[in-house]
Order: C-alpha cells, then structure tokens, then sequence
C-alpha cells in the first residue's frame, strides 16, 4: 500500500479557473487605478484650470501619497477632491497588492504557469501515444514509453494518479477518457495509438469505442479482466486486448519450464539496459527501393548486420526465418533483430522507410 502524497496539488480545472480569476481581480484593479488616475487628471485639467503636465504630476503624487506640496494652491472643493482621490487610490491600490500577494504566497502564478506550459507541450504532441489509466499497467506502459523515448501523454481522473504521473516528467491531462472532449483534447486525431488501461472493462470497452468513433484509423490496445471481457473489448473495436492475468499465468508457466527463452525475450524486448533490440518496418512501394528483390540480393543481413526474424505479408500471413529467396512485397512487415547501431543501418539500407504505427 503506498503512502498518500505528502502535498495533493490542485486539479487541472481548479489551477485554471483560480489563475483566471486572479488574472481578473488584477485586470479589474489595474483598471479601477488607471480610471482614478483619468478622473484625476480630468478634474485638475478642467476644474481646476491647470495644464496637462501639472495635472498628471499631481495626480500621480496624490496617488502615490509621496507627501510632496500641492503644485498650486487649492480651494475648499478641490481639497475635498484630493481627500476622495487619495482615499480611492489607497483602497485600490490596496486591493491590487492583496491580490497579487495572496496569489504569489499561495503559489497560483507558479501553479498557472505550470499548467499553461504543459498546455502547450500537450497541445504540440503529433504521432504521440495516449496512455488512458495510471494505474499498475498505465504506470509500467508509461515507463516502457519513456526508457523508448516515445512521446506520450496520460489521461487518468484521478487526482493522485496525475500527481504522480508529474512527478515522473510526463505529461498529463486530468480527465475522464470514455469522455469525447477529453480524447479530443489530449489529440486523439493525431495520436498513432491509444491504451486503454482504466480500472473497470466497462470503462476500457467505452474508452475503445469512444477512440475508434473519433478516429477509426487509430491502433487501440485494451486491458481485461477475464476471456469475457477480452471478448466484448475485442467487438468493441479492440486491436488488441491483454488480459493481465491471463498473459501473466502463461508467462509464469513459461518461465518455469523455458526459463532460458524467457530471459532472452525479456532481454531484447523491455529495460533501459537493453543491448540487442527488436524493430518493425514497415514496406512501402514508394519509400523503400528494394521492393521486387529478394532478401539475398538486397543483402539486408551483409550491409546492416541486422537479422531479419520474421516477415508477414500484407494479407497478414507469417513467413517465420524467411530465407535469401523470400521477395520483398510492398506492404510487408519486416521484423529485424540487432543492435541499435545495426537497426540504423537496416533502416539506412531501407530507407526513406516510415514505421509501422504501433
């Protein structure tokens, strides 16, 4: 059981609305003080009878309550006048330096500044991933993501969650992602993909059916309870659906009789750590040259170093350790096996090539 966070920070919403209207009690003072001022100069300049410069000059210094001598003399009316004036530019001036203080002490500049910031980082985000939940699988997808270097944001209700997505450097949005607005908000149209990791199937299947109404093109992966669940998500729209407890048993199972091949599956496709890396290409007719040849005479394996584990075809059938006579096809996913170093080198030989969206 973790510990609650030793400072809860405001909502999103909240931050907004108390920044505004703090940006309106300041505005509305600057005003009241800029038309004190006018009043002032006006009753100088015309009742008064004085020039523009002396008008403005003691207005400034009445308001300014700088204890200098009037710049002429005054009647019974026109110190009567400044008696007012002075006593309205005290209140206002007052009523500005309390709002700006209680605004500084209490941290809602800082607050606002922050959530405007992160506004416009969310709102520059294009190709990005959009992690729904950040619960126990949110947490580690979100993880995954950054040891990646992908972008990605996370939406969870929860105030808590996103403090603690925050406190980790990622970006955030407080809201309900079965919500149109809010996977609107977060970018949805331009998203590559959307996980759906909310407590409840209920939410997952309404968040899935929600992201594929806004934008049909993107990849959904989902999070179920049980085979029932894995179903309804998957007639919901799903492309994929993990069932934790599911995969979990089977890995378990594995790794108690292949421990060996579970190692190195692990090894090559999660943690900061890793030497040896997994990647996906996808082939397109009009980026990548070697669509015709076979993979002996685009010498993949010789120019890059890379091992090409796999291709699926276009109509989705697996060729598994394709040989040197297998043929390239537009719209096949090759799916190599190396170092960084000899994945750029594959991605050079195939290159300009754009990669599947995951």
């Amino acid at each position: 059981m973790t510990a609650p966070p030793s400072r809860p920070s405001l909502s999103d919403t909240l931050i907004e609305a108390t920044y505004r209207r703090t940006r309106r009690h300041l505005i509305g003072g600057a005003i009241a003080l800029l038309g004190v001022l006018v009043s002032g100069i006006l009753w100088y300049k015309w009742v008064e009878g004085w020039t523009w410069l002396d008008a403005v000059y003691m207005s400034v210094i009445t308001l300014a309550t700088v204890g200098f001598a009037e710049v002429q003399p005054l009647g019974a009316r026109g110190r009567i006048f400044t008696i007012v004036l002075i006593l309205m530019g005290v209140v206002v001036i007052g009523y500005i330096l309390n709002s700006f203080s209680e605004a500084l002490i209490q941290g809602h500049f800082q607050a606002g500044i922050r959530l405007q910031q992160r506004r416009r980082l969310m709102d520059s985000l294009n190709q990005h991933y959009i992690i729904c939940g950040f619960g126990r699988t949110g947490r580690q997808v979100a993880s995954e993501f950054s040891l990646e270097r992908i972008p990605f944001i996370v939406v969870d209700s929860n105030e808590t969650s996103i403090q603690a997505a925050q406190s980790l450097g990622f970006i955030t949005y407080q809201g309900d992602a079965t919500q149109d607005q809010v996977l609107q908000r977060v970018g949805i149209e331009r998203s590559i993909c959307l996980i759906a990791a909310l407590p409840s199937d209920a939410e997952n299947l309404y968040t899935v059916l929600s992201a594929k109404t806004l934008a049909p093109q993107i990849r959904t992966i989902a999070r179920a309870s049980s085979e029932e669940a894995v179903q309804k998500i998957q007639r919901g729209g799903a492309d994929v659906v993990i069932s934790p407890y599911i995969t979990g048993g089977k890995r378990m199972a594995a790794a108690a009789l292949r421990p060996q091949v579970v190692d190195f599956l692990e090894g090559i496709l999660s943690g900061g750590d890793r030497t040896v890396y997994v990647e996906e290409f996808l082939i397109s007719v009009d980026d990548c040259p070697k669509v015709g040849q076979t993979l002996g005479e685009a010498e993949l394996r010789l120019k890059s170093g890379a091992l090409i584990l796999a291709i699926r075809r276009a109509d989705n059938t697996l060729i598994v350790g394709p040989n040197a006579n297998t043929v390239i096809c537009a719209g096949d996913m090759v799916i190599g096996m190396g170092t960084s170093e000899e994945l750029r080198r594959l991605t050079q030989v195939l290159c300009p090539i754009k990669r599947r969206d995951r």
